[in-house]
């Protein structure tokens, strides 16, 4: 190519392509400046369930009698959010709501962005902010899997010793240490068809046939497989258990996932009340029914502490008041048949009660159960934190259908609110233990994003004066480059809708530090062709040609690591990853297209003798 004849022109669709981008990031950047308001949105527990004007204009209603203002509202199919003036404001309106409403809605806490619906209604929604900006609680627990393991076991137990009851095999004791069961049959005969029972209803067990003493027994051992399958269901119902749980607190937006084997991560944005949060998460709410042993209850045996007369085939465990009460170990049914709770109150009594509604497989067993069992006592049994409590054991008097079970005996509203709430969401398959414990208020959220706009805002400027200083009017150019490639940035995360974090705001600093890299990189070249003595039009052409595989492989190699923070990284890593990443592919953009197009607008029409204002140039003598 003569270099002399060098004309740098951009083609029109490049300006145009460059003048698009543009007004699309200035759309989605645009609902970040109009800020939020806080706001109360309600939901009903039932997914999919869609919302009227009806229960809105119960909402507007409620809130006015209190004399509650509020600064508008948004009805949408599934949702309805009430905007406030203050934080005040809203949490007063979420109690009212709630207490108003009652338990089939779901009314949480949350932020509503105050854009023109336009914005809104063609996506541009203003970037998630994340906990350590917005305010609220971060946990990590920890899961007891071997708990998880200890309860599948005793039902593994449990319904064996049915089946073998089932199928008239003569077995005198089934017990379990830890993982193995163990079961004592009456002849090898029996062991053999009951190992082929076992076996049928599951084939995961390794067996050993041993003989003590006359005795003839059978050790089922669960494989590792089976563990494995045991502890990744424990983890993925626990996750699903939160969610719910979560979810029944009212908290919009909440992050909770799984870190490393046995642990999870829980943030809860705007949680006021942590100690609510941490009594709601961290229970474990097990009910059981069970049948009460009337056959052999004698209470003195109980309180002289007479253990061992204590039938194989039940347990003692207390009851409210203290008493003593023999229950048989049979289960008859848990709360994984619960399809519905809720808190109420007896129409006799007046005392606080949970009313449950089971699914069609528990309404068949409890109907049968009652109606093998009147004028018998049935239990039904609380497990928390490995305490079982006899909540109440009535006599039963009539054949029981329908479903639907009322639970007395509570101790007041908020209990019987607490457990219905732990019912409903579903129990936790293992227990967990809060090890880490953080709160972040909403001011250190507010002081979090001025420091980092502020960090943001000086080391932009800086940047500016350098390189207007040392480049001229290429340093003007890198800079409005540098400016193009932070609203591309901002625009992006906008329209991704990413949660914005603390270490994003700080990959958003290092972005410009490492876009303006590039420029310098670009503006060296030129000055090294002009120290050529090429002529100018060549020097701008060669300039970026000789820069872009540097810039590519710079950028390249600190991409793949991003990439991996992003892919192996959890929680503040990764939110720092997904800004860096997403910065790379803008910065490059502005670098190269942006800036070219630019100086080719300045430059690239001139012809004759011109003059590239790139600052000092400095010559090495040779000689």
């Amino acid at each position: 190519m003569n270099q002399a004849n060098v004309s740098n022109r951009s083609a029109p669709w490049r300006y145009f392509l460059i003048l698009t981008t543009l007004l699309l990031s200035l759309l989605f950047v645009m609902p970040n400046f109009y800020g939020e308001s806080h706001a109360i949105q309600v939901m009903s527990i039932k997914a999919g369930e869609k919302i009227d004007t009806s229960l809105l204009q119960t909402i507007e209603e409620t809130l006015e009698k209190s004399e509650i203002k509020n600064t508008g509202s948004i009805l949408e199919n599934f949702n309805i959010k009430v905007k406030f003036q203050t934080a005040e404001e809203q949490l007063k309106a979420k109690s009212l709501i709630q207490n108003t409403l009652g338990k089939e809605y779901v009314v949480a806490l949350n932020l509503v962005s105050n854009s023109p619906d336009w914005l809104s209604n063609i996506g541009a929604l203003p970037m998630y902010l994340g906990l350590d900006l917005r305010g609220g609680v971060h946990f990590l627990m920890q899961v007891d899997l071997s708990k998880a393991l200890e309860k599948t076991t005793t039902s593994y137990l449990s319904e064996f010793r049915a089946q073998l009851r089932k199928e008239k095999i003569g077995y005198y004791d089934a017990t379990k240490n830890n993982d193995i069961m163990q079961i004592k049959f009456k002849s090898t005969d029996e062991l053999k068809k009951g190992k082929n029972i076992i076996r049928n209803i599951n084939d995961n067990f390794d067996f050993q046939e041993l003989s003590i003493n006359d005795e003839i027994i059978l050790k089922i051992i669960i494989s590792d497989k089976t563990k494995k399958s045991i502890t990744e269901f424990a983890i993925k119902q626990n996750l699903e258990t939160l969610h719910n749980r979560v979810n029944e607190l009212g908290v919009a937006e909440p992050l909770i996932q799984q870190q490393g084997f046995d642990r999870i991560v829980i943030q809860l944005p705007g949680v006021q009340d942590t100690a609510k949060a941490k009594e709601i998460l961290g229970r474990t709410a097990i009910l059981e029914m069970r049948m009460v042993n009337e056959d052999n209850f004698d209470p003195t045996v109980f309180e002289e502490g007479n253990e061992d007369q204590i039938p194989i085939n039940s347990e003692v465990f207390e009851d409210r008041f203290g008493n003593s009460i023999l229950v048989k170990k049979q289960v008859i049914l848990t709360g994984e048949r619960i399809t519905n709770a809720g808190p109420g109150v007896d129409s006799l009594t007046g005392q606080s009660i949970v009313s449950i509604t089971l699914d069609g497989k528990g309404a068949s067993v409890f109907k049968q159960v009652t109606r093998e069992n009147i004028g018998k006592r049935m239990a039904l049994l609380l497990i928390e934190k490995n305490l079982t409590e006899v909540v109440t054991a009535p006599v039963i008097r009539s054949e029981i259908g329908g479903g639907r079970v009322q639970i007395t005996g509570m101790r007041n509203a908020q209990e019987a609110t607490d457990i219905a709430l732990l019912l409903r969401a579903g129990s936790l398959a293992a227990p967990m233990e809060i090890i880490e414990e953080r709160t972040v208020g909403p001011s250190m959220g507010k002081e979090n994003i001025s420091r980092g706009v502020q960090s943001t805002i000086w080391g932009f400027i800086a940047i500016i004066i350098m390189m207007a200083i040392y480049y001229m009017v290429f340093g003007v150019i890198s800079v409005i480059a540098l400016s193009v490639n932070l609203l591309f940035l901002v625009g992006l995360l906008s329209a991704l809708q990413a949660t914005l974090t603390l270490p994003g705001l700080a990959a958003i600093a290092l972005t410009l530090g490492m876009a303006i890299d590039a420029n310098v990189l670009i503006n060296e070249r030129i000055r090294d062709e002009i120290r050529n003595d090429n002529t100018p039009q060549a020097c701008i052409n060669n300039g970026y040609e000789m820069a872009w595989g540097t810039i590519v492989d710079s950028n390249i190699t600190t991409m793949i690591a991003g990439l991996a923070l992003f892919m192996f990284g959890s929680g503040p890593i990764k939110g720092f990853a997904v800004v860096h990443v997403l910065g790379i592919l803008t910065s490059v953009y502005s670098a190269i297209f942006v800036s070219r197009a630019i100086v080719n607008y300045i430059y690239g029409n001139k012809r004759g003798k011109i003059k590239l204002s790139i600052g000092e140039i400095f010559k090495v003598d040779n000689n």
